[in-house]
């Protein structure tokens, strides 16, 4: 059950790309820089002294308030509670702000940190966070990638006289006009609250915090706290920023490719937090070839499996220890915890699957699933359900929200959307509809999250529906792969994949996929769940491989694909790994 694509090849504007090879890239990459909005090789410059400025005309709002209420809080030798999320980009920021804390002055022992528990705090500085954050007796409370949309914790804290700086990246709350409103903090960055002008709204939670602390050394130095000695090098802890921004999926814009070639040229040198190359180590990853797929793929699940299923003090506690051998050890957990995680997962989505098909049996769909779709299961795990949603909405090119019961006995839903569908928009939507379905709600165009009461999920899901009728098209609920054309054969070379492999792609920023027509010639299974192939591309004959993909193919076919090294026994060779198929 799952829609074929139709693959597009993305248009290749030709004066970018001659611009880009007349700077010094090689035809190949010009191309697929072209092709993907770049016009000049300024763009793709990473030193750190392109990066946006935080402060000026179009820094961040905020900010110099939030370099001064943490620059008093250090002088003073106050203590300070982190107040992080509980996904990688959470953990990460919460790392890169306790680590920067320390490496800019703060007294040990001063700060501190909280996360909340999944199933039993809920998202966000909310007041039962504030009773925990204020047993470390804290003077200030640092929200990173949470708080813009708590205004019952921040005026909680600040009513027990403790400050709050709210640092975060998501969406604010609405009024019912459609008015954006922010907590009443003693500072808030965001690069997406009103009135921002920061040009890079695409900021993850941990870019935030780095930021953050750029402007506080910049005070501190202003203050003469380092006397004649230079300031502490924040670049130490871009491998963090790498991590976060990469798996917390946000678009890789010119600010935020930055920020990851650096993290990802640090991890290549060797130069990473214990916790970092442990991550490495224990997903069996080669740090030395470092990519953003390792960063999404490998190390970002590990962490964020911690938040699913158990407590993310381990990984906040993997990337934050000086000890090699307690990272190690914390790394191999968190790989157990990540491996439990994918068994719960795959139960899951084999029961979704099931529900699906009883849905398609309906003979008023016509075989075609409905434009959005909500799915419950008593038996489904709360810590799975946004990881399901998206194996679904790739399955079926349809907004799915996934719901489990949690331990309060409301049912906690988490959603992935498709191109043309703003998720939260929608949950705005369905909230002014039906005032009395959503308990609350969240999150961004492509993600979000919602709580509703028991026996909620009929109700919700015919709300969802509706929204998607009047919202999406045929053409948008239309699965595409937008694809980079054929690869010239000379390309087909191991040097391609390592170059390819040196840049930094991702979210809106693609890693490159081709499209040629081609001939089995030969195919069988491995592994029961993957097809082997051998091609005839033109005149040479290519190897290939399509995960997960059990039945066999036609003769002649077009096939989409990324270039992968296949080493064995020491030689390298080059494949093709199939994403899809067009007859």
């Amino acid at each position: 059950m799952s829609t074929a694509p139709r693959i597009l090849v993305r248009d290749v504007p030709p004066d970018p790309a001659f611009a880009l090879q007349q700077a010094g890239f090689s035809p190949l990459l010009s191309r697929l820089f072209a092709a993907r909005g770049v016009t000049s090789g300024d763009e793709l410059d990473p030193d750190l002294k392109h990066l946006l400025p935080p402060e000026g005309p179009l820094g961040l709002l905020g900010i110099a308030r939030a370099g001064e209420l943490l620059a008093d809080a250090i002088g003073a030798g106050e203590r300070i509670c982190i107040v992080a999320d509980y996904d990688c980009d959470g953990a990460t920021a919460c790392a890169v702000m306790l680590r920067g804390l320390a490496l800019l002055g703060a007294k040990p022992g001063t700060v501190s940190y909280v996360v909340p528990d999944r199933a039993v705090h809920g998202y966000g500085l909310t007041p039962t966070i504030v009773e925990l954050a204020i047993k470390h007796e804290p003077k200030l409370l640092v929200t990173v990638d949470n708080g813009i949309a708590s205004h019952a914790g921040v005026a909680f804290a600040r009513a027990l006289g403790v400050k709050v700086l709210v640092t975060d990246h998501h969406l604010p709350a609405v009024t019912a006009d459609g008015e954006a409103t922010i907590p009443d903090a003693d500072a808030l960055v965001n690069p997406n609250q009103p009135g921002c002008p920061f040009p890079s709204k695409s900021l993850a939670g941990v870019g935030v915090a780095f930021y953050v602390l750029t402007v506080l050394r910049g005070e501190l130095r202003r203050r003469g706290a380092f006397g004649e000695a230079a300031p502490p090098n924040l670049a130490t802890l871009l491998d963090l920023v790498a991590l976060g921004t990469v798996a917390d999926v946000v678009k890789l814009d010119a600010n935020n490719r930055r920020l990851v070639a650096q993290g990802v040229r640090r991890m290549r040198a060797g130069r990473m937090q214990p916790g970092v190359r442990a991550l490495f180590t224990a997903a069996g990853r080669d740090a030395s070839r470092a990519n953003s797929f390792d960063l999404g793929f490998a190390l970002g699940p590990r962490i964020n499996a911690a938040g699913r299923l158990d407590d993310m003090t381990l990984g906040i506690t993997c990337l934050t220890t000086e000890d090699e051998a307690q990272a190690l050890e914390l790394g191999r957990e968190l790989d157990r915890i990540n491996r439990e995680r994918r068994e719960i997962e795959a139960g899951m989505q084999e029961q979704a699957l099931a529900l699906l098909e009883r849905l398609m049996a309906d003979p008023r769909l016509n075989g075609e699933p409905p434009p959005a779709l909500a799915i419950f299961d008593a038996d489904f795990h709360e810590g799975v359900v946004g990881i399901v949603a998206s194996r679904i909405k790739d399955r079926l090119h349809r907004p799915v929200f996934v719901f489990a019961e949690g331990a309060d006995g409301q049912l906690k839903g988490s959603g992935r959307s498709i191109a043309g569908f703003h998720l939260r928009d929608a949950l705005d939507l369905i909230s002014k509809r039906h005032p009395d379905l959503l308990r609350k709600f969240g999150g961004h165009a492509m993600a979000a999250g919602c709580t509703l009461a028991p026996g909620g999920v009929a109700p919700f899901a015919a709300a969802f529906e509706q929204v998607a009728r009047e919202w999406l098209d045929e053409a948008a609920l239309t699965r595409t792969l937008r694809t980079d054309g054929p690869l010239p054969p000379e390309a087909f070379c191991p040097e391609t994949v390592q170059e390819l492999e040196s840049q930094v792609w991702g979210q809106s920023f693609e890693a490159p996929l081709f499209c040629d027509r081609v001939q089995v010639v030969h195919q069988r299974l491995v592994g029961e769940r993957h097809l082997k192939l051998r091609l005839r591309q033109g005149a040479m004959l290519r190897d290939a491989i399509w995960f997960g993909r059990t039945e066999q193919l036609p003769e002649q076919v077009t096939l989409a694909y990324r270039l992968s090294l296949d080493e064995y026994q020491g030689q390298q060779r080059v494949q093709m790994v199939v994403e899809a198929m067009a007859d």
